[in-house]
C-alpha cells in the first residue's frame, strides 16, 4: 500500500490477521472494545505459537474468502498504517483475472460504506503490471504510446496463485486466462518439508518463518536439474549454504543447512511433478498455450512481451529459463511443421522481460496510472453509488471480449 505517484510501497504487508482465540465481541467477559482487538500483517503472524491470537488468512488464492476479516483487514491499512481520513481520497484497489462481479459490488459497499471514499478504481493486476513495464522502458517503447504498447503476456505470480494473463491492447483477453495452484507459498511449504525431512534443527515454531527467509534469500533457478544435482553433489561446501535463527520461543540461536532445496524449490514452476502429483504441467507450457488460445494477429507481440510480475518471479535466472523453454515449445513446433511439409514460417522471436519494479510491478503501475491527471474521472465516485449501488463496480471495462 501507498501513495500514488511514489515509486516503492510505503507498506508491505503480509494478508494475515490475528483475533483473540477466546473469541472477540460476544465471548464471555469480553469488553466493548473486543472489536478493535486485532492484528495484521506481520504483527499477526509474529503471534503464532503463543495461543492469545488466531491467525487466519482473508484471501485464499488471490480472491477475498472472509469479507468481515477483508473489512478489519482494510480498516487498519487506512487508519493505523496510511494514517488517513479516506473521505478525502480516491482509492485504487487490483484485482485478480476473472474475479468475480459479486466480489467488486462487495469491495464498493465496504469502501463507499464504511470507509466513505471519494471515488474507487478497481484495476486489473495484468494491465498495471504492463503498465509498469512501459513506464521502466520495456517492449512498447518502441512501438509507440497507448494502448498499443499495453500488449503482452503476463505471468503474475505472488504469494497464493500465478496467474498467465494475455492482454492486446490494454484489454485482457478473458477467455485466455489460466491459473496456476502454485505460488510463494507453495515453494515455502516445499522448503520447510525440504527441512523437515532432512531433519535440521530449527524450532516448529519457527519453521515456516524459516523456510520463507530461505527461499528469498538462497533460492535460484537452475538450467538443469540433474546436472545441479551433480554440481552440489561434487562440491557441497560451495553450493551448500548456512541459515541461522533464534527461537521465538526459547530465544537461543539455532544454524541449519540449506541445500538442494536452493533450485529444487523454483523447479516446481518447470517440473511441479516433483511436489505436486495433481499439477503436472510446466509454467513455460501454459504460457505457450495461452498465447497459441489467443487470436491469431496478436501472438507474435504476446510471445515477443512476456512480461513478469510478482515477487515469487524474482529468483536469480527466472525470466531466462522461462524465455529458453518457451522458445523450446516454439522452435519444436516449426520442426514439426517442416517435416510434415507445411513450412515453417517466419521465425517467432520470445522475450521475456525482467526489470527493477517486478516484484511490485502491479502496485508500481498502479501507482503511475493514478497519479495521471485525468485518473480521478475514470473512478467511481460516491454520488454514482448512492444513485446507482454497487451495481456500478460490477462490470471491469478491460474484460471487453477481443
Amino acid at each position: 500500500m501507498g501513495w500514488a505517484g511514489n515509486v516503492d510501497p510505503s507498506f508491505v504487508l503480509p494478508s494475515a490477521i490475528a483475533t483473540p482465540a477466546g473469541g472477540g465481541v460476544g465471548a464471555p467477559g469480553a469488553s466493548a472494545l473486543a472489536d478493535l482487538d486485532y492484528l495484521i500483517g506481520s504483527e499477526a503472524l509474529a503471534t503464532q505459537g503463543t495461543g492469545e491470537y488466531k491467525v487466519s488468512y482473508p484471501m485464499g488464492q488471490g480472491v477475498v474468502k472472509d469479507w468481515d476479516a477483508m473489512e478489519r483487514y482494510w480498516s487498519q491499512t487506512l487508519f493505523k498504517y496510511m494514517r488517513c481520513d479516506p473521505e478525502d481520497h480516491h482509492v485504487l484497489l487490483t484485482e485478480p483475472p476473472m474475479n468475480a462481479p459479486e466480489n467488486r459490488e462487495l469491495t464498493a459497499e465496504i469502501m463507499f460504506e464504511s470507509f466513505g471514499v471519494k471515488g474507487l478504481y478497481i484495476g486489473v493486476q495484468a494491465v498495471l503490471a504492463l503498465v509498469a513495464s512501459y513506464s521502466m522502458g520495456g517492449e512498447g517503447g518502441a512501438r509507440g504510446g497507448g494502448a498499443e504498447a499495453l500488449t503482452g503476456t503476463v505471468v503474475d505470480s505472488g504469494d497464493g496463485v500465478t496467474h498467465v494473463i494475455p492482454v492486446a491492447d490494454g484489454y485482457v483477453i478473458g477467455s485466455g486466462i489460466k491459473s496456476i495452484p502454485m505460488a510463494g507459498r507453495t515453494l515455502t511449504h516445499f522448503v520447510r518439508e525440504c527441512l523437515k525431512e532432512r531433519g535440521e534443527p530449527v524450532p516448529p515454531e519457527d519453521t515456516l518463518e524459516a523456510a520463507r527467509m530461505i527461499k528469498e534469500q538462497y533460492c535460484y533457478t537452475c538450467s538443469d536439474m540433474s546436472k545441479e544435482f551433480g554440481r552440489h553433489h561434487a562440491n557441497p561446501a560451495k553450493y551448500v549454504k548456512q541459515h541461522s535463527g533464534v527461537s521465538s520461543r526459547l530465544k537461543k540461536p539455532w544454524t541449519c543447512d540449506v541445500g538442494y532445496e536452493r533450485f529444487l524449490a523454483p523447479e516446481l514452476f518447470f517440473n511441479p511433478e516433483i511436489f505436486d502429483h495433481e499439477w503436472a504441467t510446466p509454467l513455460p507450457e501454459i504460457v505457450d498455450k495461452v498465447i497459441m488460445q489467443s487470436p491469431i494477429d496478436v501472438r507474435r507481440r504476446l510471445y515477443g512481451n512476456v512480461v513478469l510480475s510478482g515477487g515469487t518471479t524474482m529468483f536469480k535466472d527466472f525470466g531466462r529459463r522461462l524465455e529458453r523453454d518457451i522458445s523450446r515449445r516454439v522452435q519444436g513446433r516449426a520442426q514439426d511443421r517442416v517435416r510434415e511439409g507445411k513450412g515453417a514460417g517466419a521465425a517467432v522471436g520470445v522475450k521475456v522481460h525482467s526489470h527493477a519494479m517486478q516484484r511490485y510491478a502491479v502496485w508500481f503501475g498502479g501507482s503511475v496510472l493514478a497519479s495521471m491527471p485525468g485518473f480521478t474521472s475514470s473512478c467511481h465516485t460516491k454520488a454514482q453509488y448512492e444513485e446507482y449501488g454497487p451495481s456500478i463496480c460490477r462490470r471491469n471495462v478491460v474484460f471487453n471480449q477481443m
